[in-house]
């Protein structure tokens, strides 16, 4: 009898962000019957909140070998530089897809480029495209705008991806994906996609730490559903904390672009001293893993809830043209960024390693891929250049669409209904809602800026017990948005605890207090549910 709740697709893709829905109309564009998966709404991502923007060598003053060593530089040693080279080679026709699609990046007409380009910490020149301050917002409402309009994109709003299906489930490939279950949050449902080509792009997992600048959604889904399934995973001990995340009890989240400090921006302690000249000779321009260490020494040494970014020296005029969204959403929190400096802390920012991929974007699973935040394909190494993360979901977006196309079509198989005949009604909610903060204040205490061998001990101590209690709520209950997030964030977990306790250095953005040198021995951290190796 044929499943009347299977979705047939030539590729579905899970995550709503700009590598999802650049490889959406990107199929779409060449004929595919394309399916996209979110969770909530096709906005909700980590891509809509980008502030700062996409970097390009596009500037005749530029070179690909300046942003190539200034990526390398960042990366601590650990970047896989063909890799590096090929996305910063592939920008410009990535810029001008975007282009193409409407978008309209801030113009300079005084400037070759026709661009106004700004700088970010870690780069040598001005390279970065951006759309004012709200770089992501333009990009993704105008992607979305052609994914709807598009006849062969389905959109599947408010569906979370539970578990990918592999040929065991079907007598087929055991190392082949064929599709994937899909929880429908509205109808509390499972459906069933069939789907020649999965492509993961569910972004990062910045859920999994107390503060952080992602939305709700960062719960590191495609990441742990790949997992589950046999995919490496690597360097997940590397997790970049944004060093400026605005600091107010009404501010959920909300992040003080790096393109203040590129523009001049100046860090101060309450009392107006300066104190990056005493943590690194590039000041306020250091990379984020620097910034974000130095911010935290000082408030653990001075005992601060928080300490301050300070653009007001600058005329009102440049800072509301410059940074309208941030100007605005201070004024609104009874901050003048035109006249006072702006409260931050540190949070949890962005996912530097993920499911491996190559630079087709292809896993170690047949037919599956990866792109985006949940990915690695070796361009950020231990700590991520800012506003490289856009360029590599375009780049790797475009590559992937080439390895689909140019393969032989992949049958649509029957797969097997999603069975809930053992699991009844969910009675304990709060169970979820404790384990979830117990989580995320264990990963903030124990697992995040500066880290302690016992420090990660008691992390996984805690983590294992979590683990064992969610999983069994998981068996027997029937199944929620929670409950699926919470599952997929505590293995996420105990994947970065593992991770982070298999590197006996300190290198980018994982330091350790017990290793606190660079070992000579460059190597990446390789996890896999069959064995671990690093």
């Amino acid at each position: 009898m044929k499943n009347a709740k299977q979705l047939n697709f030539d590729t579905v893709i899970i995550g709503s962000g700009l590598a999802g829905l650049a490889n959406a109309l990107l199929l779409a564009e060449r004929g595919q019957k394309v399916a996209v998966v979110t969770k909530k709404t096709l906005a909700e991502c980590n891509s809509y909140y980008a502030q700062g923007g996409i970097a390009a060598v596009i500037d005749k003053e530029d070179s690909v070998e300046d942003h190539l060593s200034d990526t390398l530089i960042a990366g601590c040693g650990l970047c896989d530089e063909n890799a590096v080279r090929y996305i910063i080679e592939h920008a410009p026709i990535a810029i001008e897809w975007l282009v193409s699609m409407g978008v309209k990046f801030t113009e300079n007409i005084e400037s070759s480029t026709g661009f106004h380009l700004t700088r970010e910490g870690g780069h040598s020149f001005r390279r970065i495209l951006h759309v004012a301050d709200a770089t992501g917002a333009a990009i993704i409402t105008k992607l979305i705008q052609k994914t709807l309009s598009h006849p062969n994109i389905v959109v599947l709003e408010n569906h979370v991806a539970i578990d990918l299906i592999l040929g065991d489930k079907i007598g087929g490939e055991s190392n082949k994906c064929y599709g994937v279950y899909v929880f429908d949050v509205n109808l509390n449902k499972v459906i069933t996609i069939s789907a020649g080509n999965t492509i993961l792009a569910t972004g990062g997992a910045g859920k999994v730490y107390l503060y952080t600048t992602n939305p709700d959604i960062a719960t590191g889904d495609g990441i742990a559903m790949a997992y589950r399934a046999g995919c490496n995973v690597a360097n997940m001990e590397f997790i970049q904390f944004h060093p400026t995340c605005l600091f107010h009890p009404n501010a959920k989240s909300f992040l003080i672009s790096e393109a203040v400090r590129g523009e001049g921006g100046i860090l101060k302690l309450p009392n107006g001293y300066r104190f990056m000249q005493d943590h690194d000779e590039r000041l306020e321009l250091a990379p984020r893993d620097v910034v974000a260490r130095a911010i935290d020494y000082e408030m653990k040494k001075h005992g601060l809830d928080c300490v301050y970014l300070d653009i007001s020296y600058k005329s009102q005029q440049f800072i509301e043209e410059h940074f309208p969204n941030i100007y605005q959403k201070c004024k609104s929190l009874g901050i003048d960024i035109a006249h006072e400096p702006i409260p931050v802390v540190p949070a949890a920012h962005y996912t530097c390693g993920g499911v491996e991929t190559d630079l087709s974007g292809r896993t170690n699973i047949l037919n599956l891929y990866a792109s985006g935040e949940c990915a690695h394909t070796g361009l950020h190494g231990s700590n991520r250049l800012a506003s490289n993360s856009l360029l590599e979901c375009l780049v790797i977006g475009q590559a992937i669409v080439e390895d689909v196309l140019n393969k032989p079509k992949n049958k649509i198989m029957e797969l097997p209904q999603w069975d809930e005949s053992q699991v009844t009604d969910n009675d304990e909610e709060v169970v979820i809602s404790h384990n979830w903060d117990e989580l995320r204040r264990a990963m903030w205490g124990y697992v995040g800026i500066v880290r302690t061998n016992k420090r990660l001990e008691r992390a996984m101590h805690r983590i294992k017990l979590l683990h064992d209690e969610i999983n069994e709520y998981y068996a027997n209950f029937k199944l929620s948005l929670n409950l699926i997030e919470l599952r997929n964030l505590v293995l996420v977990a105990e994947i970065i605890v593992k991770s982070a306790g298999l590197r006996h250095e300190s290198r980018g953005l994982h330091y350790s207090k017990d290793y606190p040198l660079m070992s000579d021995e460059i190597k990446n951290t390789i996890i896999n549910k069959y064995e671990v190796e690093s």
